[in-house]
């Protein structure tokens, strides 16, 4: 709703991962380092860590952007609550291969994966395959991705992967199921939130982005307010200034103050109070607690897109209808 009251060409701050709005923070700058540095070695485990919401996909699919297709054949998983089995389908199709059904086994499987990487080799190509949500992966599927970097020719692996996972996924590193893994590990790095500074920036630069002139303004205060409640993560950054403009789209507002953040904030708060006193949203502890309340925030960012698009289809069909008003007045006129 906001979007063309502001004079906005996209919406500043979507849920959707997206690498046109990717912005270079200190951590996401070392993070892509990382990834670009495994990237050159060609071989092993590169593994990011974070918060939900700093940045992991955002940072995958800017990588993805850059990386040369014709030397590098990459296919991305998001879904790990699986079992091994299933997971090894996941990937063979994520590469686009045919998955095996009835009694086709896991053998079959796994010949077909081989024969695919060693034609990606034979073309000049990499194979290069990226797990998200890697916190969900068992020990045992974990150990399915290592061995499917045993396949090799006879001076380097057919297969690199990067594993990306919340914070507990290097709790999961460091246990002893995990030695070979660790021993074909090329580098980790944990994404941490941004401090005021980049907080700042990431919502200038998302603005920018977007088309902003200026209107709305922010005080000093109202950065310093949305950092506080988000911690620094972009994704919470996004859902919090979602409903900020939309809230000053409401009340004809060009300046935000810390007040207004105040008074976005405290209607989140009432409503996810609310969610939870419905049942909606159920939690035992405040740990959980600050976690539903960012699951709540990614719900309404949801909801939001979901009215931003349909505010689209409105202005799109207003614009038709008065191109048609007016080509009928101009009918009217030659008679």
């Amino acid at each position: 709703m906001y979007r063309s009251y502001y004079g906005f060409n996209a919406k500043p701050f979507q849920l959707k991962p997206d690498p046109h709005f990717f912005f270079g923070s200190t951590g996401h700058k070392r993070a892509m380092a990382y990834l670009e540095y495994g990237l050159s070695q060609g071989e092993g485990f590169i593994v990011i860590t974070g918060e939900v919401g700093a940045g992991k996909t955002t940072l995958m699919r800017n990588l993805f952007r850059k990386l040369e297709s014709e030397k590098i054949v990459a296919a991305q998983i998001v879904n790990t609550n699986l079992d091994s089995d299933d997971t090894l389908k996941m990937v063979a199709a994520a590469f686009g291969l045919p998955v095996p059904h009835g009694n086709a086994g896991k053998a079959s499987l796994l010949i077909g994966l081989e024969q695919f990487f060693r034609q990606c080799d034979q073309q000049g190509k990499r194979a290069l395959l990226v797990v998200d949500e890697a916190q969900n992966l068992s020990s045992r599927t974990i150990e399915e991705l290592r061995m499917l970097s045993n396949f090799q020719t006879d001076d380097k692996p057919l297969l690199q992967t990067f594993l990306l996972g919340q914070p507990e996924f290097r709790k999961t590193m460091l246990s002893s199921e995990m030695q070979q893994l660790r021993q074909r590990v090329t580098a980790t790095y944990h994404l941490g939130p941004m401090d005021l500074v980049e907080t700042r920036a990431y919502i200038e630069h998302r603005l920018k982005t977007a088309g902003w002139n200026g209107d709305p303004s922010f005080d000093d205060d109202a950065f310093a307010e949305i950092h506080i409640y988000t911690d620094g993560i972009p994704r919470r950054i996004n859902a919090l200034c979602d409903r900020l403009l939309l809230m000053g789209y409401l009340e004809q507002l060009h300046n935000f103050g810390s007040s207004a953040v105040t008074d976005v904030i405290r209607d989140i708060q009432h409503e996810f109070d609310m969610s939870v006193a419905t049942g909606d949203i159920p939690f035992e502890d405040e740990t959980a607690a600050d976690g539903d309340r960012a699951e709540y925030l990614l719900r309404l960012e949801e909801m939001a897109g979901r009215v931003a698009n349909l505010e689209d289809s409105v202005v799109s069909l207003m614009i038709l209808v008065k191109r048609i008003l007016s080509l009928a007045d101009v009918s009217k006129r030659l008679r």
